[in-house]
């Protein structure tokens, strides 16, 4: 009796569990692109553009290795619309009764296979490094949930960067070499490009039709969509950029996009590229001295260290993560992440990228707009609905720790040991977004003033039961302290003034 392979748009390789264990003879590979995975949040249009393309590739790929493919369009007629409506109508064409299925990435997604009405078996994801259990295992017994050490563990077990038993160079972490100020001149090109083939082209007109109102450009479109183009971009990468990575990969500069990124995240997250294999070529790199350590340490820990980690915390906490909400953070979204006019320059640019490339780099993400979101008390689930419709590589499984947890604090700690806030000096060390704004990043208080400069004091102010306790937060109070009543008292009004006008819908 042969059975069902489903093959999801982010399980895009062909090692994933399912397709090992199905047997090609007899097993039947089933793709669907439907709107209830377009739909689930309002993608950014060139995220669907990239999943349809490659999903489309990929199908092809299987067919010539000799599977029997049944891929269901987006407009084609009798689609069902969701995954398990296409498994269920497969299932009657073909008299199949059993799925076989590589775990999906989100809760949302694997409790509707568990209830389908046909039997399901659910693989692990054995493209990870660390399963769940070894992860939990980790896990248990430890008061703090510290990415170091759980990185370390993993360099362990890779191999990677060691020189037996210890790391190379003799220390597991060169993150302090790694956070130089934006350079006056950037000696590289940006991310390789491909141009579009038919198969894309179909795809964009498509994704044009029927998602052109979604937040996002979706031209020009210059990504991979197969697993060679991927591999190509990871090598011009490597070659190019690496070298340079790690001594700014925490810069930005408002007229240049990428600075020294590799921008394969996307890639690695839906499958075209195997994540061991990427950090194997970084670390053979660094092996024959193409690349600095920092540079090379610094990319693979945010490959099997951060990574994985954020698996290993979404599938740890469970399904009801994502409403976790310690802040109590009530305020809505403001229009300015949907691409509204702001005076902020450094906001400002951040979602104009993110609307033009569907791309911005961690700390854009973590110090620009999650910083903001966070010091004016924005709702976390509305940030993370955000967060996973606007970016290529948000997927929810690695998107919602980062931002529930990392960025917006409100799993209450268990991945930051203190909340991510900064006020504008940090942005304006970082970057050159600060030059030209309609604010002063030196100004803090009156006409003029940087809202992070307001919004920062704020914040600790209003939880201060909650942080002043804090051993990293401690200096932050008491300076917070020695500042006369009178200037504490105007930072609070203006601040509060602030936050209103953006609460009314006010340009700010």
């Amino acid at each position: 009796m042969s059975r069902l392979v489903p093959v999801l748009g982010d399980q895009l390789s062909r090692g994933v569990s399912a397709l090992r264990e199905a047997d090609p003879e007899t097993d039947i590979v089933v793709m669907a692109e439907v709107t209830e995975e377009t739909g689930y949040v309002q993608h950014h249009p060139k995220k669907i553009a990239l999943v349809l393309a490659a999903m489309r590739k990929f199908a092809a790929t299987l067919a010539d290795d000799g599977w029997d493919v049944r891929y269901t369009r987006l407009d084609d007629t009798g689609n069902a619309g969701s995954i398990v409506g296409e498994l269920l109508r497969r299932a009657e064409e073909t008299g199949a009764s059993e799925v076989l299925v590589t775990e999906p990435g989100e809760w949302r997604l694997i409790s509707k296979l568990k209830h389908a009405p046909i039997k399901t078996r659910i693989l692990p994801d054995a493209r990870f490094i660390a399963s769940h259990q070894e992860f939990e295992g980790w896990a248990e017994g430890r008061k703090q949930l510290r990415m170091e050490y759980f990185y370390r563990e993993m360099r362990r077990k890779t191999g990677l960067l060691m020189d037996g038993d210890d790391p190379v160079e003799g220390r597991w972490n060169f993150d302090h070499e790694n956070r130089k100020p934006a350079p006056d001149d950037v000696d590289f090109n940006g991310p390789m490009h491909f141009t579009p083939d038919e198969t894309v082209e179909e795809v964009l007109d498509l994704v044009e039709a029927r998602f052109g109102e979604h937040f996002g450009r979706l031209r020009p479109f210059w990504f991979a969509t197969s697993e060679g183009e991927a591999r190509r971009a990871l090598s011009h990468f490597i070659s190019k950029a690496l070298p340079k990575f790690g001594d700014f990969q925490d810069a930005m500069l408002a007229e240049n996009r990428f600075l020294y990124h590799a921008v394969i995240s996307a890639y690695i997250n839906i499958g075209l590229l195997d994540p061991r294999e990427v950090c194997e070529k970084v670390a053979a790199a660094y092996a024959a001295g193409e690349v600095p350590i920092n540079a090379a340490e610094g990319f693979i820990r945010q490959i099997i260290g951060w990574r994985e980690y954020m698996r290993g915390i979404y599938f740890l906490e469970g399904p009801d993560y994502t409403d976790r909400n310690v802040l109590a953070h009530d305020r809505d979204l403001p229009g300015l992440f949907w691409g509204g006019e702001t005076h902020m320059r450094c906001l400002s640019k951040a979602v104009e990228q993110t609307r033009d490339e569907a791309y911005a780099h961690h700390i854009q993400r973590l110090m620009i707009t999650g910083n903001f979101a966070l010091l004016a008390g924005i709702d976390p689930a509305q940030v993370h609905r955000w967060y996973l419709a606007v970016y290529m590589d948000a997927f929810e499984w690695v998107e919602a720790p980062n931002t529930v947890g990392m960025s917006q604090f409100a799993d209450g700690g268990i991945i930051a040991s203190k909340p991510y806030v900064s006020s504008g000096a940090y942005i304006n060390r970082m970057s050159d977004y600060c030059k030209g704004c309609a604010y002063a990043v030196s100004r803090k208080t009156g006409e003029g003033a940087c809202p992070f400069n307001l919004l920062y004091w704020h914040f600790l102010d209003r939880h201060r039961d909650r942080f002043e306790n804090n051993a990293r937060m401690g200096n932050m109070y008491r300076t917070w302290d020695r500042m006369d009543a009178e200037k504490r008292e105007t930072v609070l009004s203006e601040a509060e003034a602030f936050l209103e006008r953006l609460a009314a819908g006010e340009t700010i």
